[in-house]
């Protein structure tokens, strides 16, 4: 059974989602059960791969024992390992929150949502580059679905930006797939990274122009300026548990910059390495300048937080560009922190939005709130993680990050991210503020909200504190996998035994 962990993370949403839509009509009971159930199922799996993966082997997964690099495969190291554990983590938190109601205001919600965490499971794990493309295209078709969950107008218009141009992505990727797979005769990512030290001269132009091509998708995916304009709208007119399970979404796009361009664009592809990083450097940079500024013009809280994601995105992305085993150690921490926090507070704000009726999350005056003290608390605790400031995770993550940085990086990433911190600081204050302190006089509004609610949105918040509590083997683990990650030749062997040193 140990040999089969690696395909459980795909297999388990799969059949889940299975049974889920094939009882589409039935028992909304029924539906949570199954849903619930499977999520810490991925859990407890994710768990155990991450224990698997820390011992430091690579280890592979061949579909129909067809082997690399001829047969399909699911490849599990620390990165993926890590990946795929913040999913599940994630879809706990989502999962559990929705079942409060929001997966009562339309049809498959649950089929739908364990189909995404297939997708995006199967994005983390592939060892392939066309499967890496299939695996992204059905986590799309499922957040398509989930992003039009319960209706309305501006989910509608969120919905057309974010599918015209993610099928604009999906054209332009299998365009570069099919001219890296011309140029080296293989999609398997560890045999094209083999292959590339030997390219031939005349061939060189296809891959920078396929490596290139790439970029723009993947930067598409993670919301890179000037590509980050769906992202905003998309996010705060998602449904809240839709918005948290989408603060993974942006991940996968830094996940795929990390594993291409350090497995087949890596050390060993000679003239062609690093030819991401130039650009990653500089726009993350412009990203940080752009997401400090929406954040302070946002004037609804589902907003403000879609921007606080482009906040982390800028961050996350300066650390791929400045291309070190530090960087990648501290983007990884960050990622964690990020991921789950920026979730919970999709989750809050729908929490706030609910007990304000009218106003909703509108940054308004309105009437008190019923559960106005409790939602305060957790709403300074979230705003002050998510600014990083001290003694929560994110001022962790941001040090981290900003530490990393050497030489002229650091007098273009600290102003920077330290400004747009001061701005998410300003503009998260003057929301607080308006929301739970300028109300007007009058009877509370609102009812109670659900106990699922509650656990849902604490349990992603928790993440704050306890990466602090933990910060030691958590950093430990990052930097391990930073440093796995530096070194892609083991990988390459574990896949290609035969590779050696030098093809």
């Amino acid at each position: 059974m140990i040999q089969h962990l690696i395909v459980l993370p795909v297999v388990l949403p799969l059949v889940a989602g299975i049974l889920l839509l094939y009882q589409r009509q039935g028992l909304v009971r029924y539906k949570r059960i199954v849903s619930v159930v499977a999520s810490l199922l991925l859990l407890l799996v994710s768990i155990a791969l991450v224990r698997q993966a820390a011992s430091g082997e690579i280890t592979y997964y061949a579909l129909g024992d067809w082997q690399p690099p001829f047969g399909v495969v699911l490849v599990l190291d620390r990165l993926s390992a890590l990946m795929v554990l913040i999913t599940s983590i994630l879809a706990i938190g989502a999962v559990v929150f929705a079942c409060g109601g929001d997966d009562e205001k339309g049809s498959n919600f649950h089929g739908l949502f364990q189909w995404q965490l297939l997708g995006i499971n199967g994005a983390f794990l592939t060892g392939d580059l066309f499967n890496l493309f299939v695996f992204f295209e059905v986590l799309l078709l499922a957040s398509y679905a989930l992003l039009l969950h319960g209706g309305g107008k501006a989910r509608i218009q969120a919905s057309v930006h974010y599918v015209v141009l993610n099928l604009a992505g999906s054209s332009l990727f299998l365009i570069a797939v099919g001219i890296l797979y011309g140029a080296t005769g293989t999609l398997n990512m560890a045999d094209m990274g083999y292959k590339l030290a030997s390219l031939p001269a005349e061939r060189e132009g296809l891959v920078t122009a396929g490596a290139l091509m790439l970029l723009v998708v993947f930067g598409l995916k993670a919301a890179i300026l000037p590509l980050y304009f769906w992202l905003p709208r998309a996010y705060a007119a998602a449904p809240a548990p839709v918005a948290a399970l989408f603060a993974i979404m942006t991940k996968v796009g830094v996940y795929a910059i990390l594993r291409v361009y350090s497995l087949i664009f890596g050390e060993q592809a000679g003239s062609l390495v690093a030819l991401e990083q130039p650009w990653v450097w500089w726009l993350s940079l412009a990203t940080l300048a752009a997401a400090g500024v929406g954040v302070m013009a946002a004037r609804d809280l589902r907003l403000l937080v879609a921007y606080l994601v482009l906040i982390s995105v800028g961050t996350l992305l300066a650390g791929v560009g400045m291309r070190s085993v530090d960087a990648t150690s501290a983007l990884l921490y960050y990622l964690i922190h990020t991921t789950l926090v920026t979730g919970g507070l999709f989750l809050l704000a729908e929490m706030i939005g609910l007990q304000r009726g009218k106003p909703g999350t509108r940054i308004v005056k309105g009437r008190p709130l019923v559960q106005g003290n409790a939602l305060a608390i957790t709403f300074f605790i979230g705003a002050i993680a998510v600014v990083g400031m001290p003694p929560l995770s994110g001022a962790l993550g941001k040090a981290m990050v900003l530490v990393a940085a050497e030489g002229t990086q650091r007098l273009w990433l600290w102003p920077l991210l330290l400004l747009a911190s001061l701005a998410s600081l300003i503009a998260l204050s003057r929301a607080g503020s308006t929301l739970f302190w300028r109300s007007h006089r009058g009877s509370p509004s609102g009812s109670p909200l659900s106990r699922y609610q509650w656990f849902g949105m604490l349990w992603l918040l928790s993440a704050a504190p306890l990466l602090v509590v933990f910060a030691g083997p958590v950093s430990s683990y990052t930097q391990a996998t930073g440093e796995q990650l530096a070194n892609p030749q083991l990988l390459i062997e574990t896949l290609l035994p035969d590779a050696g040193e030098t093809p």
